[in-house]
C-alpha cells in the first residue's frame, strides 16, 4: 500500500457504512494494520476540522468536495486530490492551479483504483514542496483575518442580519 511505502505517519479515515463494518476482514487489509501500528492508525470517523486543525496535518488526501475543502483551505493544509464526480474535478483544478495549494494524483487505471506508487510518488512531493506549504499558509491567514471582528466574512454577516431584522 501506497502509505505503507511512504513511511510516513498517517491517518486513514474508511467511512464504515462503505465497508458495512466488516473493516477488520476486508482483504488489503491482510497484516496492514499490524505493519503500520506504530505510526498510522485507520478509524471510521473522525471530527474533520479537528484532525485538519492539528499542527502535525502536513497533507489531506481528499475526494475535493467543497465543504471539505474549504475547511483544509481554512487550516493551512496541503492536498492530494482525489476527485470522482461532478463539481471536484472543478475543485481539484481550483486547488491545484489557481490556489497552488495541492496536487492532483495521476490515475492510470480506468476503474479510478490508485496503485501503490500512484499515492506515494505524490505524496512525498506534496510533502517536500515548500512553495505549496507557503501557499497553504498564506491561505490560511487570509481566512483567519477574514472571519476576524473588521474582516470581509464578520462585516458581511453583520450586514445579512441586520437586512434580516429589517425584513
Amino acid at each position: 500500500m501506497g502509505l505503507e511505502l511512504s513511511g510516513r505517519p498517517f491517518l486513514w479515515v474508511v467511512r464504515s457504512d462503505i465497508l458495512d463494518g466488516q473493516m477488520e476482514s476486508v482483504r488489503y487489509l491482510d497484516g496492514f494494520l499490524d505493519r503500520v501500528a506504530s505510526r498510522g492508525k485507520m478509524v471510521s470517523y473522525v471530527p474533520q476540522e479537528k484532525v485538519l486543525s492539528h499542527p502535525s496535518a502536513a497533507c489531506f488526501l481528499t475526494h475535493c468536495g467543497w465543504n471539505s475543502t474549504l475547511e483544509g483551505l481554512s487550516y493551512g493544509v496541503r492536498f492530494l486530490c482525489w476527485p470522482y464526480l461532478a463539481d471536484q474535478f472543478y475543485i481539484q483544478n481550483y486547488i491545484c492551479d489557481v490556489l497552488e495549494v495541492g496536487l492532483s494524483l495521476q490515475i492510470e487505471d480506468s476503474s479510478g483504483v490508485l496503485s501503490r506508487h500512484e499515492i506515494v510518488q505524490p505524496l512525498k512531493k506534496l510533502i517536500s514542496n515548500t512553495r505549496l506549504k507557503e501557499n497553504a499558509e498564506k491561505i490560511k491567514a487570509m481566512a483567519q483575518k477574514s472571519v476576524s471582528q473588521g474582516g470581509t466574512s464578520y462585516w458581511n454577516l453583520r450586514y445579512f442580519v441586520k437586512q434580516l431584522k429589517n425584513c
